[in-house]
């Protein structure tokens, strides 16, 4: 074994839609990385990334830690809920006090929205087939 003392790893899958995160939460100097590159470029709009670092702002942390995200599936909106479900899960994990912080800014509660199923006997979820009389 080495020497120097193991640093603490938090680890959390967060989910939205169809899209799956994987975070690592350490230490660190306020790095953020989404699968291999910078949440700048993977997250294009202001509103995603927004959204992706809502609960590191809330408790006041994006300076303090690095996050590395690996996430698939969905589309760009379903990845970054996915993404702030797990850091809100991985804080937690972390420091169980800011549980009552992030539950309060609604970042634990996980959205159960989904894309409604086609249904057999017509063309989409809710659309019917027109209406003949005759």
């Amino acid at each position: 074994m080495s020497a120097k003392k193991k640093e603490e790893i938090n680890i959390a899958t967060g989910r939205r839609k169809t899209s799956t995160a994987r975070i690592r939460l350490n230490s660190g100097e306020g790095n953020f990385i989404v699968n291999g590159r910078e949440v700048n470029e993977y997250f294009p709009t202001p509103q995603l990334r927004k959204t992706v670092t809502g609960p590191l702002n809330e408790v006041e942390m994006s300076d303090s830690l690095d996050v590395v995200v690996n996430v698939c599936g969905g589309g760009c909106s379903g990845q970054a809920g996915a993404v702030r479900h797990g850091i809100a899960r991985a804080l937690e994990k972390m420091d169980p006090e800011l549980r009552k912080t992030l539950k309060k800014a609604g970042h634990l509660r996980r959205d159960p929205r989904k894309k409604e199923r086609k249904k057999p006997g017509q063309p989409g979820a809710r659309k019917r087939f027109q209406f003949s009389k005759r």
